[in-house]
């Protein structure tokens, strides 16, 4: 990786892509520790100082902003309502026949779905930022209360900056996919995520000291745990390119005087075909208990319901039973509405290809469907593990606050693989000379 970075240092225009880039991360930087105004900063770190154990929804907000949503800065929204929103977009081009046609279309129906997915992302901007006002304002952070023109004017302010921040962090997300390298939207988050690695140094730290200080076996929770990441991180390397490849035969045909085909190829199925969403899918239902919870108060329900919310707590063993079940659940949905058989199966018998040993047809469309079948369920146990290990490890050894949810690992991992191919993929066509050369 490291020498990758090095010839593309050498390579002037690549080189100015990769300041471009660096500049847009220190601009996301600088947007995620400028406060926005009318708010008690005191008590807003009170409030937000449990925020790193990772027990709500507003948790998984602070690691991918990379803090900036504990702070209440610029930038305290991040990119999850763009994020949401091509979620949305993805799944409503399965649901609505004309947003699918306008996948179909090319690269004019591409720019119309980014132009909705632009839309809907304000919109989205819009009802987070009033939501997390509305907490803050229950929580007495705002400086203004009642109905009176100062808090009606901080509430229309803070909102709008939310708002305005998202926009803006989109809009640098896209200023690096047309100026910079990799993908924008990605990097911004990587880096958010790479943003809340200190606070689990910080743990491995208090977790070493308190061993050395008398408690031996606390010595060794540090250690495994960094064995642990590093086995994960193999474990994401080596799925990522993992692979089913299906043996196609293409038939011969021949216009006017020259033949075609007649070639042998293979069919190219992922292992992790769904890619981190049904983690995140499944996250995010498990969070919404406890981020009921934080909304109403802990004060404010009887014992049944406080142990009910509980029960949903994360690091729970009720909690990791049911993630490890939802992660299966979602990947089988989201590869069902990603990829259809039939029409896999209709593409093969349109170009004259067929599956060795299978008829074409509603045989092919079977075989396809079994092997979708059996590749989603290796891709959904092998993000289970990488979500809930880490779980298991941190309820084990009671290790709080270590921010490495299999979540965040898969993106980080991911993010760096696509970067690198796409620095090699640029570097190799810059040093092509041509067959005239």
């Amino acid at each position: 990786m490291f020498k990758t970075i090095a010839n593309a240092w050498k390579i002037p225009d690549l080189r100015k892509k990769m300041l471009f880039t660096l500049f847009i991360v220190f601009i996301f930087r600088i947007g995620s520790v400028i406060p926005v105004p009318f708010l008690d900063v005191t008590a807003l770190k009170a409030l937000t100082a449990g925020l790193s154990s990772g027990e709500s929804m507003l948790a998984y907000f602070d690691l991918f902003s990379g803090g900036a949503f504990s702070n209440a800065t610029l930038f305290a929204m991040s990119v999850t309502p763009y994020i949401n929103s091509s979620i949305i977009m993805q799944l409503l081009s399965v649901a609505i026949p004309p947003l699918e046609r306008l996948t179909k279309e090319g690269t004019e129906g591409r720019k119309k779905i980014a132009t909705i997915t632009r839309y809907v992302t304000v919109l989205l901007g819009i009802i987070q930022g009033t939501a997390y006002y509305i907490w803050l304002y229950r929580s007495n952070i705002a400086e203004y209360r009642g109905w009176n023109f100062e808090c009606v004017f901080t509430c229309i302010t803070i909102i709008l900056v939310f708002t305005a921040g998202t926009a803006l962090m989109m809009w640098l997300g896209e200023q690096i996919n047309q100026k910079g390298v990799g993908n924008g939207i990605s990097i911004l988050l990587f880096i958010g995520i790479i943003a809340r690695l200190p606070v689990t140094m910080a743990t491995l730290w208090e977790t070493f000291q308190a061993g050395l200080a008398g408690d031996t076996l606390k010595i060794i929770f540090p250690i495994i745990f960094i064995l642990l990441f590093l086995v994960i991180i193999w474990v994401i390397v080596f799925m990522n390119d993992a692979e089913r490849r299906i043996p196609v035969q293409y038939a011969k045909r021949v216009v006017g005087r020259k033949m075609y085909g007649g070639q042998s190829t293979y069919l190219p199925i992922k292992v992790g075909l769904s890619g981190v969403m049904p983690i995140i899918f499944a996250s995010s239902i498990l969070s919404i208990p406890s981020t009921i919870l934080l909304f109403i108060g802990e004060q404010n329900v009887n014992d049944f319901w406080r142990g009910f919310f509980n029960l949903f707590t994360m690091g729970g063993w009720v909690y990791i039973g049911l993630y490890f079940v939802l992660i299966i659940g979602f990947a089988y949905f989201y590869v069902t509405i990603q990829y259809n058989p039939i029409e896999m199966s209709n593409n093969l018998r349109q170009n004259n290809g067929t599956i060795r040993g299978i008829r074409p047809g509603k045989p092919t469309t079977d075989y396809i469907a079994k092997i979708l079948s059996k590749i989603t369920l290796i891709g959904a146990l092998f993000l289970a593990f990488i979500a809930i290990v880490p779980l298991i490890y941190s309820n084990l050894t009671n290790m709080r606050g270590l921010m490495m949810g299999g979540t965040s690992v898969i993106i980080l991992v991911g993010v760096a693989l696509d970067t690198m191919k796409q620095l090699e993929s640029q570097m190799m066509m810059r040093h092509y000379k041509g067959f005239l050369d």
